[in-house]
């Protein structure tokens, strides 16, 4: 009799509840994605709540089943989107982008730059729409004060270029920009200073820390607090409103001998940088944002890991964007038949692309390009005619744009422009 009290309570609980709480949060939501100009659907777009992720079909259609309240929209060449269940429409148009990005120094961040203030006239009188900030740099400092109470603990904000991030990134919006927040991996002074127990050492007696030639360390990226460091400061950085994340070494120093938590075998070094973007696909799942992968250019001829852990297909599997750094100055004498293939701009950056089409769609590759002087024995000048070789390249063979590397940030305005013909 007990018994049965408590269960005609509990269902009378149950009752109330179900009449009190609004039914469609358990239901399924569907949708439709249209690309707002040519009104066709959006096949293969990612719609996700905190927890999992659907793809629309080819109608465009969607369904996901979830209590959560609004849903983020992804989709390869678009602008990300955002729906909720109240909204008063199920259709959703997202807006086509190309990124022509142009890279924004660590010190060039504040709000009052030189530097800024110059992009930002570069972005209005030219195709160029977004800008890739060091969010993190190589030696750990963040642009702004996060809330991520370790690396502040580190000093990470002290020297921080900008002192008020809600400012910064409203400019950004009001003005369209495409914002790309760039993380610097692995590669960390303060991290790995702090914290000698992960970082990568040196295989001598004594097993001190390694830093390569520039003086910094490197955590390893076999350990997985390693991992939560940098995707805790990406958090970060979409908390604010960054539209992508951009990881940048993310990979083992290539350098052998070096002592790490595992044998460093390519089969473990590949393991470990998917493990790591699976984390952080699942941890930036709930603000929507994109999620980029810096590699070397050469990541797009070679047959194995580099010695680094780094693959296209592995990194295609687990990112939204590969970014190789495809400098015709970087490619060796004797590339592509070439002696000085920095001579040959537009060429590098086509056939690199091209030889990956059957690994990853040339629409999910945004290469790195060269403005700067070129280092090789040819000395080749790099101006305009060469930026615009790389630019028309991309264009060709159809990438989702390209990101233009100054070291500091400094852009010729006639170097952007396109000659009219």
């Amino acid at each position: 009799m007990i018994r049965k009290n408590i269960k005609v309570s509990i269902m009378k609980h149950f009752i109330l509840f179900s009449l009190l709480f609004p039914l469609w949060l358990f239901a399924s939501f569907e949708g439709i994605l249209t690309d707002v100009k040519t009104l066709l659907p959006i096949k293969g777009a990612v719609i996700s709540d905190s927890r999992h992720d659907v793809r629309s079909d080819g109608n465009g259609t969607f369904s996901i089943d979830s209590s959560e309240k609004c849903f983020h929209i992804k989709a390869i060449g678009y602008r990300r989107a955002a729906i909720c269940k109240d909204s008063s429409s199920r259709e959703v148009y997202l807006k086509p982008i190309r990124i022509k990005a142009l890279y924004l120094t660590f010190w060039g961040a504040s709000n009052n730059s030189k530097t800024l203030k110059n992009i930002l006239k570069l972005i209005d009188e030219t195709d160029a729409n977004a800008v890739v900030v060091d969010v993190k740099n190589e030696y750990g400092s963040t642009q702004f004060w996060t809330g991520f109470k370790q690396a502040n603990s580190y000093g990470a904000h002290k020297k921080r270029t900008n002192r008020d991030i809600k400012k910064f990134m409203k400019m950004m919006k009001e003005r369209g920009i495409y914002t790309i927040a760039r993380i610097v991996t692995f590669k960390d002074e303060l991290q790995a200073s702090n914290n000698p127990d992960y970082a990568i050492k040196k295989d001598d007696a004594n097993q001190s820390i390694w830093r390569n030639h520039d003086g910094m360390a490197w955590v390893d990226p076999f350990d997985k607090r390693s991992h939560d460091y940098a995707i805790s400061i990406a958090e970060e950085a979409a908390k604010v409103g960054y539209d992508e994340i951009n990881f940048d070494y993310i990979r083992f120093p290539a350098k052998k001998g070096l002592v790490l938590k595992k044998e460093s075998t390519q089969q473990n070094r590949i393991a470990a940088i998917e493990s790591f973007l699976d984390e952080a696909k699942q941890r930036l799942r709930k603000y929507g944002v994109f999620i980029s992968v810096d590699t070397y250019g050469n990541i797009c001829w070679a047959k194995d890991d580099n010695g680094i852990g780094q693959t296209v297909s592995s990194l295609a599997a687990h990112a939204d964007y590969l970014a190789p750094m495809l400098y015709p100055s970087g490619f060796s004498s004797g590339s592509f038949y070439f002696k000085h293939p920095a001579k040959y701009p537009y060429e590098v950056i086509y056939r690199s692309v091209k030889h990956i089409q059957d690994r990853v769609e040339s629409k999910r590759v945004r290469p790195w390009l060269q403005h700067f002087k070129d280092y090789t024995r040819a000395r080749q000048e790099y101006s305009r005619n060469e930026i615009q070789a790389q630019i028309k390249a991309c264009d060709d063979i159809g990438t989702n744009g390209w990101m233009l590397w100054s070291p500091s940030s400094k852009y010729k305005l006639e170097y952007l422009i396109p000659e009219v013909k």
